[in-house]
Order: structure tokens, then C-alpha cells, then sequence
């Protein structure tokens, strides 16, 4: 986890933007985009001696502009250079699982002014050194979850939070165990998208969307810790501070 707050990716077009009147969260946000990709070029300008790039080098974009948007800024450098073989089939394949809305409008590239223009071999180890860094989070995803998520009733089972939700100071993976507890989107093919639940870090209560949601954890991926604090918990503690990010 990182000690401090970030400001959050925006994650639709300026068209977007426009019509639902946040043109200034899209040009704040914009603006964070060129900063990080910036910091990006400069760190491989630091950091690569012209055969090597420094093994940590990442390490300062995270901490200065968070896993999300670290991450943002090195998706659409990819997918703006998408016909260059010099990056990686993985890199690719994980670049294109993120959605960067498309800002092209008449003869104006908006994604371009976000591209890092390193040289894209060097670029290519970069990315895979912000992959490993993710990836040493140990975050759970749908590999850890049993089920179709979209058959699943919720209800009294602990479900795994995405953690596109979480703040950037809250990604860990005892952040993203909750126990559901009620709500009609507890429930498959419910009209509504509440779903009611407990945190079993820390016991906070929230309410979160469907969508939100991985699925249910496979039993055999809960933690001790978890396992302990799921017979322990009191529905009924007040809520603490929300997570969402």
C-alpha cells in the first residue's frame, strides 16, 4: 500500500466529459496523465545507462503517481504504439485489458499527449517492472473466486472487492475480503445493484454495486486472519472511513 492520496484516474472521453458536465475532472486529470508520463521518461532517462535499466526504476512513478494511474499512463503509451513489435506479446495483451476511452477528435490525438516517448524496447522493461511490482501486491482476482459470478447469490458468503475500487493507500488484499450481508444485487438477475457488506479487516460497513464485485472466494483462499474475524464479526459496529477510491 502507498501512504498517501491520490488524484483519481478520469475515465471518460472528453465527449464524455462534456455531456455529463465534468470537463474540469477530464482536464484535471489530463493534465496528472502528461505529469506521470513525464516522470515516466525522466525516471528512464535516470535510470537506463544505454544496456540496463535500473531494476527499481518504476519504484518512483508509483510512489509519486499511484499504481492507477502509473498504470493508465503506460496502457495508453502502448496502445498508441500498438503496431510496434519492440513491446512485448504480455505487455500488449495486459495494455489492451485496461480501457483507455478514446480522445481523437478531427486532426487532435489527446491520448498522444500521454504517450511516453521512450524508446519503446527500453519502455517494454519498464512496464514489466510496474507488472511486477502490481503483481507482488498479492491482490485476489477471479482465479481465487468459485463460481459464475453472474448465477451467485452473495448473501452470507465473502466476496472479493475489485480493486479498481480501492484507493491506491488501500490496495492490499485485506481490503478486498468482505462478507456480503443483504441487498437486492446480493441476488442474480435482481433489478437492483445494492449489495450491503462488512469489511473483515476492519469491520466497516458499505454498500457497494454488483459490479464491484470479483465473485466469491474459494474457501481455500481464506486467510487465517479471515477465517478468524468472519466468526468474530458484529454486523452492527458503526462504519469507519469508506475505502472508495
Amino acid at each position: 500500500m502507498l501512504d498517501k492520496e491520490y488524484l483519481n484516474v478520469y475515465h471518460y472521453s472528453l465527449a464524455d466529459a462534456r455531456e455529463r458536465d465534468e470537463l474540469a475532472l477530464w482536464q484535471e486529470s489530463r493534465r496528472e496523465n502528461v505529469c506521470c508520463k513525464e516522470a515516466i521518461e525522466e525516471a528512464i532517462r535516470k535510470d537506463f545507462d544505454g544496456m540496463h535499466l535500473k531494476n527499481d526504476s518504476v519504484q518512483s512513478v508509483i510512489e509519486q503517481f499511484g499504481y492507477k494511474r502509473t498504470a493508465f499512463v503506460l496502457a495508453n503509451s502502448i496502445q498508441e504504439k500498438e503496431y510496434d513489435g519492440r513491446f512485448s506479446i504480455g505487455n500488449k495483451k495486459w495494455a489492451n485489458s485496461l480501457y483507455i476511452p478514446t480522445d481523437k477528435i478531427n486532426d487532435r490525438d489527446f491520448n498522444g499527449d500521454f504517450a511516453v516517448d521512450s524508446h519503446p524496447a527500453v519502455l517494454d522493461g519498464f512496464v514489466s517492472q510496474y507488472c511486477k511490482a502490481y503483481q507482488a501486491l498479492g491482490l485476489f482476482d477471479y482465479t481465487h473466486c468459485v463460481g459464475d459470478k453472474h448465477e451467485q447469490d452473495f448473501e452470507g458468503k465473502v466476496v472479493v472487492l475489485s480493486p479498481s475500487i480501492l484507493k491506491d493507500s488501500c490496495l492490499c488484499p485485506e481490503n478486498q475480503l468482505w462478507l456480503a450481508t443483504g441487498g437486492f444485487g446480493s441476488h442474480p438477475y435482481s433489478s437492483g445493484r445494492a449489495v450491503f457488506a462488512t469489511c473483515l479487516r476492519d469491520g466497516e460497513k458499505t454498500r457497494w454495486n454488483r459490479e464491484d464485485i470479483v465473485g466469491v472466494l474459494d474457501e481455500k483462499h481464506l486467510p487465517d486472519w479471515a477465517r478468524e474475524k468472519l466468526k468474530e464479526l458484529q454486523l452492527e459496529e458503526p462504519c469507519q472511513e469508506n475505502k472508495i477510491g
